[in-house]
């Protein structure tokens, strides 16, 4: 870099440097009494991050974090774990976030952090706990990976001038935005015109020197892929010679039509780019014309798994097992045949793998080797998120409706999970949670369906209680025993609520007839799936039929704003959560069109069209004068996948027609609710409302 650029950046680093944070998060002797799992108690909790183990499984090595609510913000820190002694310390401190770590040998780890005032690469000496600072780039770096020679590292990049202070200069104060096509903004932030770039580059001397940009400066792609930027989408081969990563090289309405990513192969010695999905598809392997995502390599570097998904437009297509083989250029299809997904991968030598297996409602580690011979490596009622796995070890991040993320051990022969993390056992020795019930329930068109029942603490099957049916987003998300910092089961128990969450059609890991039936069906199936678990679980004595509610988001929020058109008189109250009230101005306000044009079945302009045209004949808009209960309404005002103008509209419909109803609009939050603050007023009125009408 030039010498004014390293002033530039020295002067921002003062400006900018992180302001350390105080962490205090023991349990007052009043919260201790009451015993109770309240939002304050909860926001107390720390969150295990992200996990890797030394290359010889002795050392483990995870993130930590930890919120002040008063400040209204956390900090992340890394731990480091001895696996033969149990010892654990904290590597750095609550002055920076500190996180990605990644090993570089037994006794060095690098990783993303912002001490230096932007976000850049560090390594430390996890004995001496010295640092050492890997990169001094201009721009915040997002991610990066290091192996033998090589490194890369992911930074935004600007490519098209689609604001009219940057378009016209001598318009610098001009706040207008300028585009000839979609996507104008997605997720939580509108096009700027910058994208996310991976950067290949040398790693010499202990710097990673600057590199060059491998997807082109005047590309508008993001990889990696928009919105989530999940760098586990790049990976560097064991020797560092080549670079495997993820790209949808689209613009555009093509774009915003399309989940047509493939997976793409980087030469450092060449520089030359190889698309594996399009070779693959062109030697009849498949088509690849849906998403292709995170290559994996094998330990020898000769093969490179990944994961596909069959039709284009369809982000909840089955999670298909395919391995390019590079010696021979042959792709294989390892779970042909198969009516499961495959998540999180890791390989086993080189001829076999360990992935989680989303499996009726749970999330599992199972094995398979390169001929599709699969067998369950754990089984149970809860969900392993991820797992790090290296020296014959695997440790994984898990949780339960019960209890939040901890790290374990699991026994490779046995299945066997031996708890290795305890970061919040004040809270599970003091506050009290309640018991989780496994239902499989009859529905009208005779399949059974897995419904979770959640009851109070300390509950009484001689007493009545309020119930509340939890309608799933997605649509095409699990309702599995996932532990929430948004919707958590556990504090609706504990304000003495009882709750019905059915994995109604549409909900993954039952097979992909029972995920894809929702797909042009959304006032269908699915919605006499709510009802029959509602209904089921009603016959109960304990369950109070007189003070029962309809609560979701997202699509949940969908299912909520119809079902209070339909509810015949079931339900006393709803909550809304950035749900989908107008199908018609929902088409022109979202952003990834292949997922309406999937789920609804086509355009509302399309009347040839019977599936998209029963679609919107069926948006809950048309309801809404049956509506006759109290609605509260929540919703983001930076959320641009379910915009807010939808709950808008949902609000005024039901104030015109007199009833009783609330909005609650957060104008920094998107489609989740992620600031504790925030977080603790969206739930003090989530309860509010549910007590007036309930209780």
């Amino acid at each position: 870099m030039t010498f004014a650029s390293l002033l530039a950046l020295g002067s921002c680093e003062e400006s900018n440097l992180p302001k350390p944070l105080v962490i205090d998060n023991a349990l007052t002797e009043a919260e201790k009494e009451a015993g109770k799992f309240t939002p304050e108690v909860m926001w107390k909790m720390g969150r295990i991050g992200a996990q890797t183990l030394s290359a010889d499984g002795s050392k483990l090595v995870y993130a930590l974090t930890e919120y002040n609510i008063a400040e209204n913000r956390g900090v992340t820190t890394l731990w480091l774990r001895d696996m033969a002694t149990g010892e654990t310390k904290r590597l750095t401190d609550y002055n920076s976030s500190n996180h990605s770590a990644q090993w570089l040998d037994e006794s060095n780890i690098a990783f993303l952090s912002n001490r230096s005032g932007s976000s850049q690469v560090w390594a430390m000496d996890i004995n001496t706990l010295a640092t050492r600072q890997l990169t001094t780039l201009a721009k915040d770096v997002e991610g990066f990976g290091i192996a033998g020679d090589h490194a890369f590292y992911v930074q935004r990049v600007e490519v098209a001038k689609l604001k009219g202070s940057n378009k016209y200069e001598d318009m610098d104060k001009s706040k207008v935005r300028i585009y000839d096509d979609l996507m104008v903004r997605h997720w939580d932030y509108w096009d700027d015109g910058s994208y996310l770039h991976i950067f290949a580059a040398d790693y010499k001397d202990g710097k990673i020197a600057e590199g060059k940009d491998i997807i082109g400066a005047d590309k508008a792609y993001d990889a990696p892929l928009a919105p989530y930027f999940d760098n586990a989408e790049i990976r560097l081969s064991p020797d560092g010679t080549q670079l495997a990563y993820t790209c949808k090289p689209l613009t555009g309405t093509e774009y915003a039509l399309s989940t047509d990513s493939d997976i793409f192969l980087y030469d450092f010695a060449t520089e030359a780019t190889r698309n594996l999905s399009k070779e693959a598809a062109e030697a009849g392997a498949d088509a690849f014309v849906g998403y292709d995502k995170y290559p994996v390599f094998s330990p020898d570097g000769t093969k490179i798994a990944f994961r596909s998904q069959r039709r284009p437009g369809n982000e909840a297509d089955q999670q298909r097992l395919w391995v390019f083989d590079l010696k021979t250029n042959k792709c294989d299809y390892i779970t042909r045949g198969q009516d499961y997904c495959v998540t999180e991968v890791a390989w086993d030598g080189n001829d076999a793998m360990y992935f989680v297996l989303p499996w009726r409602g749970t999330h599992q580690v199972a094995h398979i080797d390169l001929a599709g011979n699969m067998k369950h490596i754990t089984r149970g009622n809860h969900d392993i998120n991820a797992f790090t796995f290296a020296g014959g070890k695997i440790v994984a991040n898990m949780n339960t409706i019960c209890k939040a993320v901890e790290l374990y051990d699991v026994n490779l022969e046995s299945g066997e999970l031996t708890q290795l993390t305890d970061v919040n056992r004040e809270i599970y020795d003091n506050i009290k949670f309640g018991e989780v019930q496994e239902r499989w329930i009859t529905t009208t068109d005779g399949k059974q369906m897995l419904t979770w029942v959640i009851l109070p603490p300390d509950f009484d099957p001689t007493k009545k209680y309020p119930t509340l049916l939890y309608c799933q987003g997605g649509p095409q998300s699990t309702v599995s025993q996932f532990w929430s910092y948004r919707w958590n089961f556990q504090l609706m128990a504990a304000e003495g609520y009882v709750i019905v969450a059915p994995n109604r059609r549409g909900c993954p890991s039952f097979g992909q007839e029972w995920t894809d039936q929702i797909s042009g069906d959304y006032s269908g199936q699915n919605i006499r799936d709510y009802l029959a678990a509602i209904d089921e679980v009603s016959k109960e004595p304990w369950v109070d039929t007189d003070k029962r509610g309809c609560v979701g988001a997202s699509y949940g929020g969908y299912s909520t704003y119809y079902l209070a058109g339909v509810h015949e008189g079931r339900f006393k109250a709803f909550i809304a959560h950035c749900g989908i009230f107008n199908f018609e101005s929902m088409y022109g306000h979202t952003e990834e069109l292949f997922f309406v044009t999937n789920d609804y079945g086509g355009a509302y302009w399309d009347k040839d069209n019977a599936v998209a045209q029963r679609s919107y004949a069926n948006s809950p808009h048309k309801n809404v004068d049956k509506w006759d209960s109290p609605i509260m309404i929540i919703t983001g005002e930076r959320d641009y996948r379910i915009p807010y103008s939808q709950s808008l509209e949902a609000f005024t419909a039901a104030r015109v027609q007199g009833i009783d109803a609330r909005l609650v609009s957060f104008e920094n939050e998107a489609h989740q609710v992620f600031q504790p603050q925030n977080s603790v007023v969206w739930n003090r009125e989530f309860f509010s409302w549910l007590n007036k009408y309930l209780k």
